[in-house]
């Protein structure tokens, strides 16, 4: 078993190839699209993964900051292996050329080169029954995450103000988070919890519904406004701004209604490690 090892080989992958669901979405929107500039900006993506993934380079030059979401078992014996293992593969894949130095001291703007500093890499734990572990690294570009948003509504805005502010933002956002995008809406919780979970909304693979069908129904009615919007491909208007959106829920306080929500790129990068019992490894996408 080498854990720093297959984290190593997950962060190259993601940021070399994206996931087949991801592909074929695009594909998809090509084929949708009507106006022949957008069009032309799907055939430049298209082609730009084709090419990153053969020459394996780097799918987009901002490489993303660094994010993990690990869901690990009670029971797993290897927990202690984890955290060190994450924070060496990326100090790694930085050095092989993988990854670009992405993280800078905020106040100062100091680079320290190795895409490891405070809090960063960034490590969300989620504990459950069982005995193995599931490492999802997800790499989040600059753009598409300074459009993300909080809202924190009224209970009584309800569903009507939650759609309100995801198309609200997503028009103001526009052309910056090169779209097509992904939007991940996380509902309920606290202020930092909905912007979590909705990040984490973003592991699901596109096409896939919530389990709830209430929410499933939610996520299309979202989607077919958002493409109503004629943001667009690259922002030059079309039929096909967003190409899924995923939502998680919190239970949450009766006097507040939080929704957190997060924006990927059309580069929707991620990739995963699962861990068994016995320390074998599979790298997945």
């Amino acid at each position: 078993m080498d854990i720093e090892k297959s984290i190593l080989e997950a962060i190259r992958l993601a940021e070399t190839t994206i996931p087949e669901d991801v592909y074929k979405h695009l594909k998809m929107a090509y084929s949708m699209e009507e106006n022949e500039i957008s069009k032309s900006q799907l055939q430049s993506i298209l082609d730009n993964v084709e090419y990153a993934r053969e020459k394996q380079l780097p799918i987009c030059q901002d490489t993303g900051t660094q994010t993990f979401f690990v869901d690990v078992g009670f029971d797993f014996p290897f927990k202690k292996e984890l955290v060190n293992s994450i924070v060496n593969a990326v100090s790694k894949a930085t050095q092989n050329y993988y990854i670009r130095p992405n993280a800078v001291d905020p106040f100062s703007g100091k680079n320290p080169g190795n895409n490891v500093g405070r809090f960063i890499p960034y490590i969300n734990w989620f504990l459950r029954d069982g005995d193995d572990a599931t490492i999802n690294v997800l790499p989040k570009g600059g753009g598409s995450e300074n459009a993300s948003a909080l809202a924190m509504l009224k209970p009584g805005e309800g569903i009507k103000g939650i759609k309100k502010f995801v198309i609200d933002q997503l028009v103001r956002a526009g052309a910056n988070p090169c779209p097509p995008t992904i939007i991940g809406l996380g509902i309920g919780g606290g202020s930092d919890l909905s912007l979590i979970i909705a990040k984490r909304a973003l592991l699901r693979p596109l096409g896939q519904r919530h389990e709830e069908k209430r929410i499933a129904d939610l996520e299309l009615e979202l989607l077919d406004l958002a493409n109503k919007t004629g943001v667009g491909t690259m922002g030059w208007g079309g039929k096909v701004s967003v190409l899924d959106v995923h939502i998680e829920y919190a239970y949450r306080h009766p006097a507040s209604l939080p929704v957190g929500m997060v924006i990927q790129c059309w580069a929707d990068r991620r990739s995963k490690v699962h861990i068994d019992s016995k320390g074998n490894v599979e790298v997945v996408q």
